[in-house]
């Protein structure tokens, strides 16, 4: 009797090392944090790529896209930045939605009302965006953030905490350490050099991003 009920704790513990093991952020390696914040710009920045597609096409058309944005490949830098405050700041808060709801909701609005002031004045009224003139522009803060927005970046927080940084966790903790940094570094460093790229034929005035998508005729300015 006693020699089967140990064969059964035995084969119990055997069972619990066997299940695959939850890991939570403070529990992964340095590289894997590293890979997931590389990850993390790549896909964040191409979502706020399509989602500003999304909303530029059922607006009229892909005409003011690449003043927001500027890079071949379908990558946005400011939602990128918006992601790692939500990764600094409110992920910490993971255990409640709500918690993460709100503080995200007011860090990337922060974000996008800072961002959207600085390029107006130091551009002498250059405007990325202008919510006085969208249909759910309600409650605009000069143009540069409305309610509308906010909400839909709060939303976006609780996506990036509970979709992808579970997901990019799952990809950290199963692949090897070789695989994962091979992967992660080399979709970072794809966009980082389209991004640098086109900011700086811009800068020297040569034909960039924005010129491509115009000979496509995407763009009409």
């Amino acid at each position: 009797m006693r020699k089967g009920i140990k064969e059964e704790e035995t084969n119990l513990e055997q069972t619990e090392l066997e299940k695959p093991v939850k890991k939570d952020w403070s529990a992964l390696e340095k590289y894997q944090k590293i890979g997931i914040v590389l990850l993390l710009v790549v896909i964040s920045g191409s979502i706020g790529w399509f989602w500003e597609f999304a909303l530029q096409e059922f607006e009229g058309g892909f005409q003011h896209l690449y003043l927001n944005g500027g890079n071949i490949l379908p990558w946005m830098n400011i939602y990128a930045y918006g992601a790692l405050l939500i990764l600094a700041i409110c992920y910490r808060f993971r255990k409640s939605p709500r918690k993460v709801f709100l503080s995200g909701a007011i860090v990337t609005g922060t974000l996008e009302l800072i961002s959207g002031w600085l390029v107006y004045t130091i551009g002498n009224g250059t405007r990325y965006w202008d919510y006085n003139v969208k249909w759910y522009g309600w409650g605009t803060l000069g143009g540069f953030i409305c309610p509308a927005s906010v909400i839909a970046f709060g939303l976006g927080a609780v996506l990036i905490t509970y979709c992808l940084m579970p997901w990019f966790i799952k990809i950290a903790t199963r692949m090897s350490r070789k695989a994962f940094l091979t992967l992660s570094i080399t979709l970072f460093s794809v966009i980082m050099v389209d991004d640098i790229t086109n900011l700086t034929l811009k800068t020297i005035g040569l034909p960039y991003a924005q010129d491509f998508y115009k000979s496509l005729g995407w763009i009409f300015l």
